[in-house]
């Protein structure tokens, strides 16, 4: 791959600022791996509330932080938080919010029930790391997201993005996780998460909002798939081989195993090529 690749890794854990899962491990270890074969990259995570601060060494960057995410009808202030993970000489930033992020747990609540406002929580990351991009004016040739809160971000950039000189080119990548399959959204999640260039219609894998939808809903507008677990839920796996796209097969992702990585850094050379 040239050096002129650009790819943002958007994802919804990351190691060291959350403890380890497939998930965190992976945002922490592909973008330093692509980092190291010549590659350009950003990192965007969610500011949640559990990351120490202080320990990790966080602070505002006044100059993208300012902006207002219109989520449910209402504005809601966006902070934008940067830190660098010394070893890996990579910088990751954080989308924060007090009413969304700034609670000490991640998606359920102590008693372990699923946060009524998760899909609202999703919307505002994906908007507010699109915002965040345009304003660095950093053209990504490719976006790879992993996690279930990205699955909002291909639909936006497949519909309300596409003609923006930034995202034009880019192409989608999107990991897929064992992960809240069984959990259900608001049934207003369809209606909250419109926007500029967004329809009902483009959403209509939605329709019963619950996390295999959200994850259909994310195959739907990729480009190419990566299965981060073995145990994805047949539903989604049976929708990507519906959309026939080109998909890399689960390899074990570990902290000391260069095998993914490699793969995945072929996988996108594959998919630029196309």
């Amino acid at each position: 791959m040239g050096e002129s690749v650009k790819i943002l890794y958007v994802s919804s854990e990351i190691t060291p600022y959350l403890p380890e899962d497939t998930i965190s491990v992976a945002g922490r270890y592909m973008p330093q791996a692509a980092q190291e074969n010549g590659i350009e990259i950003r990192a965007f995570m969610p500011k949640y509330g559990l990351i120490n601060e202080r320990r990790n060494q966080l602070h505002e960057v006044i100059r993208l932080s300012g902006m207002n995410i219109v989520v449910n009808d209402l504005d809601r202030p966006l902070i934008i938080k940067v830190a660098s993970i010394q070893q890996a000489r990579m910088q990751v930033y954080f989308i924060e919010n007090e009413d969304y992020f700034k609670r000490k747990f991640l998606y359920t609540d102590e008693k372990g029930k699923f946060f009524a406002d998760n899909d609202e929580r999703a919307i505002f990351f994906a908007r507010g790391m699109l915002e965040t991009v345009k304003k660095l004016r950093w053209q990504p040739s490719i976006i790879h997201c992993g996690g279930w809160v990205t699955h909002l971000v291909p639909l936006y950039l497949k519909m309300s993005y596409r003609t923006d000189p930034i995202f034009a080119n880019s192409k989608i990548v999107l990991s897929l996780y064992d992960e809240i399959s069984k959990e259900k959204f608001s049934s207003g999640f369809v209606k909250k998460a419109l926007m500029q260039g967004v329809t009902p219609a483009d959403m209509d894998v939605l329709g019963n909002p619950n996390g295999i939808n959200l994850a259909k809903l994310a195959v739907k507008y990729a480009d190419g798939i990566i299965l981060g677990s073995n145990n994805v839920n047949k539903e989604v796996l049976d929708y990507v081989a519906k959309r026939k796209l080109p998909t890399l097969p689960f390899t074990e992702i570990s902290a000391g195993n260069a095998s993914y990585t490699n793969k995945y850094i072929k996988f996108y050379d594959k998919l630029l090529k196309v």
